[in-house]
């Protein structure tokens, strides 16, 4: 509680309260503005956070989070096309009411449940991360190779028809995360003679050229058009009857949200969707399903935006991302020298804490912005392309140079842009590669002094270390998951073929 109390207490710093507000003001606009969203806005301000202090970066980036999560809504609902995809979800009924007249209403109970939401994952991450990073203050090497090999594992576990692209990405990270100096050996490794190379591939450069400048590339070579801006007279709050109505949906998308976020390599947007689905499944008015529900709008608006707390969660206690946003958090964190983990709660209490509050500042913040600023922020959605994109690309050039003033980080920065939209042209997902490249570090060094610990019997050594034993139990699990139930599938169908 001391420890909550000091991080409310930074965040009564001006500056930093300051920070929260405006990291909230731009989430809401760029989670407006279709395309952009929040991986994209803070890979671009990734070399932003590097010259003030981490209290004020993470504090001003995961407010951009929270607000960016919520932002998406606003022109789902009013023009049919997400800002952000984990408002994809919300797309689906919050047009729909929209076009019955009812898009006050529907942004209404959209700011109340995100917001509802996103305070109770944060009230969640209060509580577990602290108990997490507890259980794991003993780990040693065996148990983060084992972790970090469950949370790369985790990127095929959950690919849906593609785990094995998924699988080939999170590789292709690990592979980047050992180009440079081995400090062990000394010895260069995947340089090819490039000395900006020596010091291995930075984070800035990767994670600005694939989501920023990638999605830019995608955008600019696609014809896009907007939906018609439906007529939005003002934002109502839900009245009572209404908020019983779906007060079911709120707490059932908090709940897998949360729970969802904090499994690595999902993320809000499979949150969202999940939680739609449930909440048409448990609700007593299914019929109004496809015709523009109030729950169909609370679900997944909760679920995507307590998402944020949920994932998080494993990212500050144990070092491993809940999802590519929370990457680039991570990332962030590393470049500026601290490195997540159970210690930091004990050797930076306050710093977390400060996260938590502002976190929960954010909330609050985007709640009133949706309330009364919905309209404001749906008009500013409707920035024209050739305005946007140019100045995307301005901005990418001037975050891979400013760090290290350096043109070999633009031209890697140029380099993963076309990865990246190579990566979504064959259908992989860029998510996979950032957690590669971020846990492949942790990966490389836990493996190299388990087995220095062990010597020559490191395979009982392994089997000596239970949590270890169970987490690569997990992992060949998860590995296996999708394949099996593949296979089940091909031959429930060829049993029913067979029948008919």
């Amino acid at each position: 509680m001391e420890a909550f109390l000091g991080g409310m207490m930074v965040l009564a710093d001006p500056f930093i309260l300051g920070m929260t507000v405006a990291g909230t003001l731009l989430g809401v606009f760029v989670g407006a503005l279709p395309g952009i969203g929040g991986s994209t806005t803070l890979a671009l301000l990734l070399p932003l956070t590097i010259g003030i202090s981490p209290v004020a970066s993470l504090a001003f980036m995961g407010a951009v989070y929270c607000g960016a999560n919520f932002g998406g809504s606003i022109t789902a609902i009013l023009v049919n096309t997400p800002g952000d995809p984990s408002a994809s979800a919300t797309a689906l009924e919050g047009y729909k009411m929209a076009e019955k007249g009812e898009a006050g209403l529907a942004l209404g109970i959209s700011a109340v449940a995100s917001a509802i939401g996103g305070i109770f994952s944060v009230i969640v991450m209060i509580v577990a991360a602290p108990l997490l990073a507890r259980a794991a203050y003993n780990f040693g090497p065996p148990e983060y190779f084992a972790l970090a090999l469950f949370g790369l594992s985790m990127c095929a576990a959950v690919g849906g028809d593609s785990p094995l692209k998924n699988l080939i990405a999170a590789a292709f990270g690990v592979a980047l995360a050992t180009v440079g100096i081995d400090l062990t050996t000394g010895v260069e490794r995947f340089t090819f003679g490039f000395y900006d190379l020596t010091d291995g591939i930075g984070f800035v450069p990767v994670l600005i050229g694939l989501f920023a400048l990638a999605e830019m590339f995608d955008q600019a070579s696609r014809q896009h058009t907007l939906g018609k801006l439906l007529k939005l007279d003002t934002v109502r709050i839900p009245g009572m009857a209404e908020f019983r109505k779906c007060a079911r949906s709120i707490w059932l998308g908090s709940g897998l949200g949360t729970f969802i976020g904090a499994l690595p390599a999902l993320g809000a947007t499979t949150a969202a969707l999940v939680a739609y689905n449930e909440t048409r499944r448990w609700s007593k008015h299914k019929h109004e399903f496809g015709q523009g529900s109030i729950e169909g709008v609370a679900g997944p608006e909760a679920a995507n935006n307590s998402a944020v707390g949920g994932a998080m969660v494993p990212t500050l206690a144990l070092g491993i991302p809940g999802s590519s946003t929370t990457a680039i958090m991570l990332a962030a964190l590393v470049v500026q020298g601290v490195r997540p983990g159970p210690h930091l709660f004990n050797e930076q209490p306050t710093l977390l804490y400060a996260v938590f509050a502002s976190m929960l500042a954010a909330n609050l913040i985007y709640l009133v912005l949706g309330l009364y600023s919905a309209k404001l922020f749906a008009r500013i959605s409707m920035v024209p392309p050739a305005l946007l994109w140019p100045t995307v690309f301005v901005l990418s050039v001037i975050g891979a140079y400013g760090p290290n003033q350096s043109m070999g980080e633009v031209y890697l920065m140029l380099f993963f842009g076309v990865v990246g939209l190579l990566f979504r042209r064959h259908g992989f997902s860029p998510a996979p590669l950032v957690m590669g490249l971020v846990l492949g570090s942790l990966l490389e060094e836990s493996l190299k002094q388990s087995l220095l610990i062990f010597q020559d019997g490191w395979v009982l050594g392994f089997l000596g270390r239970p949590i270890a034993l169970l987490l690569i139990g997990i992992t060949v699990a998860g590995l296996a998951a999708p394949w099996i139930m593949r296979l089940q599938a091909r031959l429930r169908g060829a049993t029913e073929k067979r029948a008919a």
